[in-house]
């Protein structure tokens, strides 16, 4: 999880080895660092390895999780590409600057000079200009303009097949060089390799439509990462079981895309859920649209205040068709589920059904870093269990440094605390009382 760590520019900061290295002296079997950008590209905070100048900072990082997990804990790092979405401007500057007027505008309004047209439908009443936009236009109105792998016009995507192989293994050479155990290529949610395997993409370009054309470019992408790489490194990927969105991939896709992932030598399959753009909510002014405010992205990251399903486990029982597809298919690949899974008791059922063969869990770990080794000094009564209110999420989406209600007010005048910028909020729990 994205916990806004990381430098404008993308580097490795105290606050990240904090972050990375209070998590390890939980002593986790793995850790999988936040989603890491491919691109030498400005993406705020947000940790990036497109260049070689951030692997000394990296290899810090790694340094900091062997030294505080005793050498315990594996360092996996996430590799992410995305593409382009704006923030939601205000309806005069989209009908003033970001509208291309068209033909179908043009006859809405009965003109043709293009400053006449734009201030027509600037006068018009919200519910009449939605009559005149197209679908698309009044997305970009309401939730701000955002590309996608299908806009074969903008010359950038069209070339992404020729792109992005290189790039993501560029990028996995720079985390083997910094000496991460593995990496996790980021194929789910509302990125850049996740459209390509959505029902969604009607790319007619060889990578769209049917589905052996969907997976095309993520296998693409993981045999540049292997070549890359070599056959002894550990590299996986982590898909959605099911999109949840309308049109959208299921279970049965999600099957054959771990089959074919397997097929091609991945030596791990993470499994996710749902966290789209498409049923994402409308920002407020100003701000970008978040992919995990909808429908899908309740299914991600399921709260207390939930349905009759409750939100623990949405994503096993996906994980366990997707799993069992995997084993009839001829194939040991192991298996990641997380979503929602907060207890020995739980995972343990979960790995005894066959559901998984690992069990990930996010904001468990940052309810309580330590509640691995709680669970195996057999002390699991005093695991500070999360109570999934989403505390930490409303962080993310406001892109504010994540912390967790249960112990982010806790000591604040304690020494050597580190702090949130605003000096309200603890950046790391607690240490573990003996």
């Amino acid at each position: 999880m994205v916990p806004w760590r990381a430098t404008e520019e993308g580097f490795v900061t105290p606050d990240v080895l904090a972050w990375y290295g209070r998590f390890a002296q939980g002593r986790p079997g793995a850790i999988v660092v936040e989603a890491t950008g491919i691109r030498d590209v400005p993406s705020g905070p947000l940790l990036r390895v497109g260049h070689d100048r951030f692997v000394p900072g990296l290899r810090e990082l790694v340094e900091t999780v062997r030294e505080r997990s005793g050498g315990h804990t594996k360092l996996f790092i996430q590799l992410i590409d995305f593409l382009r979405i704006r923030r939601r401007p205000t309806k005069e500057r989209f009908l003033r600057q970001f509208l291309s007027i068209t033909d179908a505008h043009r006859e809405s309004v009965g003109a043709q000079d293009e400053a006449t047209v734009r201030a027509a439908l600037l006068a018009m009443t919200d519910a009449s200009l939605a009559e005149v936009l197209s679908p698309r236009e009044r997305e970009a109105l309401t939730h701000g303009d955002r590309e996608r792998v299908t806009d074969l016009h903008l010359p950038h995507v069209a070339e992404l097949p020729a792109v992005l192989p290189p790039l993501f293994s560029d990028a996995a050479a720079r985390a083997q060089a910094a000496g991460f155990d593995g990496v996790e290529l980021h194929y789910a949610h509302a990125y850049t390799m996740a459209s390509f395997l959505s029902r969604r993409n009607t790319r007619e370009d060889g990578y769209g439509g049917a589905l052996e054309q969907r997976v095309r470019l993520p296998l693409e992408v993981y045999d540049a990462v292997r070549e890359r790489v070599g056959p002894d490194y550990a590299v996986g990927c982590r898909f959605l079981s099911h999109e949840i969105i309308d049109g959208g991939s299921d279970v049965t896709d999600a099957s054959y895309f771990a089959r074919r992932f397997a097929e091609a030598g991945m030596d791990f399959l993470s499994l996710s859920r749902g966290g789209k753009f498409e049923d994402a909510l409308a920002p407020k002014e100003g701000w970008s649209a978040y992919p995990y405010t909808g429908p899908s992205g309740y299914e991600c990251m399921p709260t207390v205040f939930s349905d009759t399903k409750g939100p623990f486990g949405r994503n096993v029982e996906a994980s366990g068709k997707i799993r069992r597809s995997v084993r009839d298919a001829g194939f040991e690949t192991p298996v990641v589920v997380a979503g929602g899974i907060a207890s020995f008791a739980q995972a343990e059922a979960v790995l005894e059904a066959g559901h998984a063969d690992v069990v990930g869990a996010a904001r468990q770990s940052i309810a309580d870093p330590d509640w691995f080794a709680k669970v195996l000094e057999g002390q699991g009564s005093q695991v500070r269990r999360c109570k999934f209110t989403n505390y930490c999420e409303a962080l993310d989406q406001k892109h504010k440094q994540v912390t967790c209600q249960l112990w982010d007010r806790k000591e604040l005048d304690a020494p050597d605390v580190m702090l949130s910028h605003d000096g309200r909020r603890r950046l790391v729990a607690p240490a573990r009382s003996s």
